[in-house]
């Protein structure tokens, strides 16, 4: 017969082991985050009539480790006082394609 002691010891026991378990084992997404090969030229898109007091985000390819590259389209972003956008973009690095993310920098 389990004790309530006995029963505590065992809960924390697989509680505390539990995360190491999953830990160990890489998931889908991280075993294919990276790409193999370089992203696609990126495509002529159709902007929409320009708004006031935005910038046009442009397009970029992702990476699908399903799908391969996938296309995001662009878009209309409002602006940021005192900020500049500068564009998403792939660079390879250390043998192998990374993505950085366009951004809001401070302009000067």
């Amino acid at each position: 017969m389990l004790t309530r002691r006995s029963l505590l010891t065992s809960l924390l026991a697989a509680c505390a082991l539990a995360p190491l378990g999953v830990a160990a084992l890489p998931s889908e997404a991280e075993a294919q985050a990276r790409p193999n090969r370089a992203p696609p030229p990126p495509r002529r898109e159709r902007r929409p009539p320009p708004k006031r007091g935005h910038t046009w985000i442009p397009g970029h390819w992702s990476w699908d480790g399903r799908r391969g590259w996938v296309w995001s389209e662009g878009f209309w972003d409002r602006n940021r006082s005192g900020h500049r956008f500068t564009g998403p973009r792939w660079v390879f690095r250390r043998g192998q394609w990374v993505y950085e993310p366009g951004r809001w920098v401070r302009a000067w």
